[in-house]
Parts: C-alpha cells; structure tokens; sequence
C-alpha cells in the first residue's frame, strides 16, 4: 500500500457518498498494512423483523470493507475489483449500538484476493465472520 492512513480514509469514505454505503451509515474508522475498518450503527433502518441486525446488512458491510480494502492494492487507472463470492457466518445477535467490520488480507494475488472479515460490536464480541473474494480486472481500454 502506497497511502497512508489518512488518505486511505478520506477516500474510502468519500466513495461512499449517494451509495449504499451512506444509506447505511458505514463510515470507514481505521487502516494498516493489511487491514481496513469500518463501522457501521445497529438501529430499526438494518433491522430484520425481530429486531436485530439482519444478516444483509453485515454482509453489505463486509463486502464493503473488503472491497473497498482491495482497491489500495491495485492500479485504479489500470484496473478496478469485483467482488465474486462472499461467504457469512452469523454468531451472535445485536440490537443496538455499533458493529466494527475488519477485513484483513488472507491472498493478494495479481487476479484474486481472498479476505477475512471479522464483524464485531462495540465490547469485541464477534457478531459474523466472513469471507470475501475479490477478481482483479484490467480497466477496459476507452478510445
């Protein structure tokens, strides 16, 4: 990665303006070498009907991070990532307060990236783990 932490944020969260992202309030929080953090708040609008947080809603904030973590390990004038395939398992339910989703680099390959994302709450309890794979493409060439 050739950015700081700074600049890793301040990008991440200003991609995510008019996206799904800010619809869910995911504000990215913290970066390193082979990390990326984001949080995102647990109220009624990622509420399923029982009250807590619905699965979809943690997997769109790990697929989130995640992606958004590939990026710094590309060329985005030459390429751009897609994510493939995710995978959640959800442990533990919460109602309230704030999930932290951390994604961490498990392959870095030229055209796959494989991430773990550990979801959390506020006191580190792991709410979903999961698993994201992201393919690495060349930008197609404009004329």
């Amino acid at each position: 990665m050739n950015y700081t932490k700074e600049q890793i944020l301040e990008r991440c969260n200003q991609f995510s303006k008019n996206t799904l992202m800010e619809t869910l309030k995911i504000e990215y929080i913290d970066a390193g070498e082979d990390f990326l953090t984001a949080k995102m708040p647990v109220n009624p609008s990622v509420h399923q009907p029982m009250g807590l947080l619905h699965g979809g809603a943690s997997v769109a904030l790990a697929e989130s991070v995640g992606s958004a973590a590939s990026f710094f390990f590309i060329d985005p004038k030459e390429q751009e990532v897609r994510g493939i395939e995710i995978s959640a398992n959800h442990l533990k339910s919460i109602r309230e307060g704030w999930v932290f989703g951390t994604a961490r680099i498990i392959h870095k390959g030229r055209s796959i990236h494989l991430w773990e994302i550990k979801i959390t709450d506020e006191e580190g309890n792991l709410i979903s783990l999961c698993k994201l794979t992201n393919m690495v493409l060349d930008r197609k060439k404009t004329e």
